[in-house]
């Protein structure tokens, strides 16, 4: 190792209220080596974190690892004169809370080990599902909104939120997050001189909002030194009798012994680096998610021909009366995503199932663009809006007319998809090859929805009047 890594000063630097992910609960070790001999390296990361609403703020201002850092447990408990405070709780004093735990600890007495819970109100307000370590939000292509990492032994070291995700929910609950953190760097060795540490001596300072400090001292010192026990018991107790009874404690029916000794011997210098910090994340003051607040940031599309846009709010109405154009690149981009599905109505129009819970009724034009009422996208999550936006192009080609045929004069047309009608002319045959040889056409069952993610979106010349 060397003086950059003990002094942590790229580390300090970093600040957990611009990064991407914020540990909301962390207590992870790397070690190498006998922490008693030369050559032990360690590294430790450990957080806690509490929730305050901003009646609370100058209270919390005074916490720190001791109150709030990887020492403190969020736990129920009942007193005795009725009062309950839930697991959720954050107690400054006594039957006075004051914040909000965003992760439970769950001890496991019986079986042994013991679960962190992410918080379920944090869960179900931003439509959480669970998979594997990870927590996703299918609702936006299932992107990863919080992740935990387990031990060997299955015991949780951290748990982590996507701070963008974070923000909305500290929004939506008018909350402030604090942070409190411990790293700590480990190395022994031989002896200061000759090594990476040999012009360094022991120091604290304030560094970037927190406190390191750097302690250099012998093994010795650490480890060694005088120790002393102390052993009492009691000598009325008949080993003999079926129920002995013990009675009060005195001088005649107690003996006692005591040792005391010195260990020594350690070689090495241990060279230690610490650096302890309270940090604030602060919601923007926006919930898209949780409370629905209107999305500022939403692409615009081209509507008219010479290339004009509107943006996606001015388009969020369904009596706008406008379309919008598309390549069909759009069709295969959005089958690529998980929890997508495209389902045809005739033979130039379908729809595409979004995670988002739409189905966006599309046309296929003269000119082999996908055409789509502009309500229809701009009622659909941001992030589906951008993708959409992506393939926009000038309108050519005019409005599929299967396509106004049914938003229009409500009339849709008769004609069927020469994808549906494929699938049932394969079963059709596989059906007839059955009955005749009394064993399937095909070596595996004709899996039409899986298919159908599959089938490029290409316009496709059929003649209208393709029996049903």
């Amino acid at each position: 190792m060397n003086q950059d890594w003990i002094l942590q000063k790229k580390e300090t630097r970093r600040a957990f209220s611009n990064a991407t992910w914020v540990p909301l609960r962390a207590s992870s070790s790397v070690e190498k080596g006998d922490v008693r001999n030369i050559g032990y390296v360690s590294e430790y990361f450990g957080c806690g974190s509490v929730a305050f609403p901003p009646e609370h703020r100058e209270v919390a201002e005074q916490l720190g690892w001791s109150s709030i850092g990887i020492s403190h447990n969020a736990q129920p408990y009942a007193y005795e004169d009725g009062y309950y405070s839930s697991i959720e709780q954050y107690q400054y004093n006594d039957k006075e809370p004051i914040g909000i735990h965003l992760v439970f600890e769950h001890p496991q007495p019986v079986v042994g080990g013991r679960l962190w819970i992410l918080n379920p109100d944090l869960v179900v307000a931003l439509h959480l599902i669970k998979d594997g370590e990870n927590w996703v939000r299918p609702e936006e292509n299932f992107v990863v909104v919080a992740r935990e990492d387990l031990d060997e032994k299955g015991e949780h070291r951290l748990i982590e939120i996507k701070r963008e995700f974070l923000l909305d929910y500290l929004a939506a609950r008018n909350l402030s997050l604090r942070l409190s953190y411990y790293r700590q760097r480990v190395e022994n060795v031989a002896a200061l001189e000759g090594s990476a540490y040999a012009n360094l001596t022991n120091q604290q300072e304030q560094r970037d909002g927190g406190r390191f400090e750097l302690l250099i001292r012998s093994l010795n010192d650490v480890y060694g030194g005088s120790w002393a026990s102390f052993r009492v018991w009691r000598n009325d107790v008949d080993e003999d009798e079926d129920a002995p009874v013990m009675g009060p404690e005195n001088n005649d029916n107690t003996d006692y012994e005591s040792a005391k000794g010195h260990r020594s011997g350690y070689e090495g210098i241990r060279v230690e680096g610490e650096f302890w910090r309270d940090e604030w994340i602060e919601h923007q003051g926006q919930s898209k998610r949780v409370r629905g607040d209107a999305d500022t940031n939403l692409p615009q599309f081209i509507v008219e021909t010479d290339g004009t846009r509107l943006a996606s709010a001015d388009l969020d109405n369904e009596d706008i009366g406008r379309w919008l154009w598309f390549r069909s690149s759009v069709i295969n981009e959005l089958l690529g995503l998980r929890g997508f599905s495209l389902e045809w109505y005739t033979a130039e129009t379908g729809g595409i199932r979004s995670t988002s819970g739409y189905v966006t009724h599309f046309g296929i034009n003269s000119s082999d663009l996908i055409t789509v009422y502009a309500y229809d996208v701009a009622r659909l999550a941001a992030w589906e809006q951008h993708i959409w936006a992506a393939h926009n192009v000038v309108p050519d080609g005019k409005v599929s007319n299967e396509l106004l045929a049914s938003q229009v004069k409500a009339k849709p047309a008769s004609t069927q998809a020469v994808e549906d009608l494929l699938f049932k002319v394969m079963e059709l045959i596989d059906g007839g090859f059955r009955q005749k040889f009394n064993v399937s056409l095909y070596t595996h069952d004709i899996e039409h929805a899986a298919a159908m993610v599959h089938t490029p979106c290409v316009r496709i010349d059929v003649a209208s009047d393709v029996p049903s």
